[in-house]
Protein backbone atom coordinates (compact mmCIF):
# COMPACT_ATOMS: atom_id res chain seq x y z
CA UNK A 1 0.00 0.00 0.00
CA UNK A 2 1.29 3.34 -0.20
CA UNK A 3 1.69 6.27 2.06
CA UNK A 4 -1.53 8.59 1.80
CA UNK A 5 0.91 11.64 2.41
CA UNK A 6 2.57 11.21 -1.11
CA UNK A 7 1.11 12.70 -4.45
CA UNK A 8 0.11 10.83 -6.83
CA UNK A 9 2.74 13.08 -9.18
CA UNK A 10 5.45 12.49 -6.80
CA UNK A 11 4.81 8.57 -7.16
CA UNK A 12 4.36 8.31 -10.87
CA UNK A 13 8.13 10.39 -10.68
CA UNK A 14 9.26 7.58 -8.73
CA UNK A 15 8.24 5.15 -11.52
CA UNK A 16 10.05 7.44 -14.28
CA UNK A 17 6.37 8.12 -15.54
CA UNK A 18 6.48 11.77 -16.87
CA UNK A 19 2.59 12.58 -18.12
CA UNK A 20 2.62 14.43 -21.31
CA UNK A 21 -0.51 16.54 -22.71
CA UNK A 22 -3.29 14.03 -23.43
CA UNK A 23 -3.95 13.89 -27.42
CA UNK A 24 -6.45 15.20 -28.44
CA UNK A 25 -9.68 12.98 -29.40
CA UNK A 26 -9.67 10.96 -32.78
CA UNK A 27 -13.37 11.58 -33.15
CA UNK A 28 -16.24 13.84 -32.54
CA UNK A 29 -16.40 12.85 -28.24
CA UNK A 30 -14.32 14.50 -25.19
CA UNK A 31 -11.76 12.62 -22.91
CA UNK A 32 -13.81 13.13 -20.54
CA UNK A 33 -17.38 14.19 -19.05
CA UNK A 34 -17.80 15.50 -15.44
CA UNK A 35 -20.87 14.80 -13.95
CA UNK A 36 -21.51 16.13 -10.23
CA UNK A 37 -18.50 14.30 -8.69
CA UNK A 38 -17.60 12.20 -11.35
CA UNK A 39 -15.67 12.01 -14.36
CA UNK A 40 -16.21 9.46 -17.16
CA UNK A 41 -13.10 8.39 -19.02
CA UNK A 42 -13.25 7.94 -23.09
CA UNK A 43 -11.33 4.57 -23.90
CA UNK A 44 -7.67 4.62 -23.92
CA UNK A 45 -5.42 2.04 -25.73
CA UNK A 46 -2.00 1.55 -26.08
CA UNK A 47 -0.40 2.31 -29.11
CA UNK A 48 3.16 0.31 -28.18
CA UNK A 49 1.23 -3.01 -27.99
CA UNK A 50 -0.65 -4.30 -31.11
CA UNK A 51 -2.23 -7.43 -31.64
CA UNK A 52 -3.91 -10.10 -29.71
CA UNK A 53 -3.35 -11.89 -26.54
CA UNK A 54 -3.35 -15.32 -27.11
CA UNK A 55 -2.01 -15.45 -30.45
CA UNK A 56 0.53 -12.29 -30.41
CA UNK A 57 0.67 -11.34 -27.44
CA UNK A 58 1.82 -12.78 -24.77
CA UNK A 59 0.24 -12.30 -21.09
CA UNK A 60 3.42 -10.12 -19.71
CA UNK A 61 3.10 -7.80 -22.81
CA UNK A 62 -0.91 -7.70 -22.22
CA UNK A 63 -0.24 -6.31 -18.77
CA UNK A 64 2.00 -3.33 -19.45
CA UNK A 65 -0.26 -2.67 -22.36
CA UNK A 66 -2.80 -2.02 -19.63
CA UNK A 67 -0.53 -0.19 -17.58
CA UNK A 68 0.05 2.31 -20.11
CA UNK A 69 -3.34 2.67 -21.19
CA UNK A 70 -3.63 3.40 -17.44
CA UNK A 71 -0.99 5.69 -17.99
CA UNK A 72 -2.86 7.75 -20.97
CA UNK A 73 -5.92 7.56 -18.66
CA UNK A 74 -4.41 9.18 -16.09
CA UNK A 75 -2.82 11.63 -18.83
CA UNK A 76 -6.28 12.89 -19.54
CA UNK A 77 -7.32 12.96 -15.88
CA UNK A 78 -4.23 15.16 -14.96
CA UNK A 79 -5.72 17.88 -18.28
CA UNK A 80 -8.93 17.86 -16.64
CA UNK A 81 -7.82 18.39 -13.06
CA UNK A 82 -4.39 20.36 -13.10
CA UNK A 83 -3.57 17.85 -10.26
CA UNK A 84 -4.04 14.26 -9.51
CA UNK A 85 -4.44 14.62 -5.96
CA UNK A 86 -8.18 15.72 -6.60
CA UNK A 87 -8.77 12.06 -7.59
CA UNK A 88 -11.10 11.34 -4.08
CA UNK A 89 -11.21 7.70 -5.71
CA UNK A 90 -11.04 5.59 -8.51
CA UNK A 91 -14.37 4.58 -8.64
CA UNK A 92 -14.95 2.10 -11.79
CA UNK A 93 -12.49 0.45 -14.29
CA UNK A 94 -13.33 -1.15 -17.36
CA UNK A 95 -10.69 -3.11 -19.04
CA UNK A 96 -11.00 -4.48 -22.39
CA UNK A 97 -9.03 -7.08 -24.37
CA UNK A 98 -8.15 -7.53 -27.95
CA UNK A 99 -8.47 -11.27 -27.29
CA UNK A 100 -8.62 -15.00 -29.09
CA UNK A 101 -11.43 -17.40 -29.10
CA UNK A 102 -9.50 -19.28 -26.41
CA UNK A 103 -7.51 -16.92 -24.37
CA UNK A 104 -9.37 -17.01 -20.58
CA UNK A 105 -6.69 -14.42 -18.64
CA UNK A 106 -8.38 -11.07 -18.66
CA UNK A 107 -7.59 -10.51 -15.27
CA UNK A 108 -4.12 -11.15 -15.73
CA UNK A 109 -3.96 -8.66 -18.12
CA UNK A 110 -5.54 -5.75 -16.68
CA UNK A 111 -3.84 -6.28 -13.52
CA UNK A 112 -1.35 -4.21 -15.21
CA UNK A 113 -3.84 -0.95 -14.86
CA UNK A 114 -5.00 -2.18 -11.57
CA UNK A 115 -1.73 -2.37 -9.97
CA UNK A 116 -0.61 0.49 -11.27
CA UNK A 117 -3.42 3.03 -10.39
CA UNK A 118 -3.42 0.80 -6.68
CA UNK A 119 0.20 1.98 -6.28
CA UNK A 120 -0.10 5.54 -8.00
CA UNK A 121 -3.37 6.74 -5.47
CA UNK A 122 -3.15 3.95 -2.51
CA UNK A 123 -6.32 3.07 -0.83
CA UNK A 124 -8.00 5.53 -3.19
CA UNK A 125 -7.24 3.55 -6.18
CA UNK A 126 -8.51 0.14 -4.84
CA UNK A 127 -11.64 -0.30 -7.27
CA UNK A 128 -14.17 -1.96 -9.06
CA UNK A 129 -13.57 -3.15 -12.54
CA UNK A 130 -14.49 -5.57 -14.86
CA UNK A 131 -12.35 -7.44 -17.72
CA UNK A 132 -13.73 -8.55 -20.88
CA UNK A 133 -12.47 -9.57 -24.15
CA UNK A 134 -13.17 -8.33 -27.34
CA UNK A 135 -12.44 -9.61 -31.06
CA UNK A 136 -11.18 -6.30 -32.00
CA UNK A 137 -10.11 -3.07 -30.95
CA UNK A 138 -9.21 0.58 -32.34
CA UNK A 139 -6.12 0.74 -34.32
CA UNK A 140 -5.43 -3.07 -33.48
CA UNK A 141 -4.90 -2.15 -30.20
CA UNK A 142 -4.08 -5.00 -27.34
CA UNK A 143 -6.06 -3.22 -24.68
CA UNK A 144 -8.41 -0.63 -24.25
CA UNK A 145 -9.24 0.79 -20.91
CA UNK A 146 -11.96 3.56 -19.32
CA UNK A 147 -12.73 4.34 -15.92
CA UNK A 148 -15.04 6.52 -13.50
CA UNK A 149 -13.52 8.39 -10.56
CA UNK A 150 -14.97 10.97 -7.85
CA UNK A 151 -13.26 13.95 -7.71
CA UNK A 152 -12.71 16.56 -4.75
CA UNK A 153 -14.61 19.53 -5.48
Amino acid sequence: MTNNVTSPETRLEELGIVLEPARKPLGNYTPCVRTGNLIFTSGQISDQYIGTLGHDLSIEEGYDAARQAAINVLRMLKGELGDLSRVKRVVKVLGMVHSALDFTDHPKVINGASDLLVYVFGEKGIHARSAVGLAQLPKNAAVELEMIVEVEE
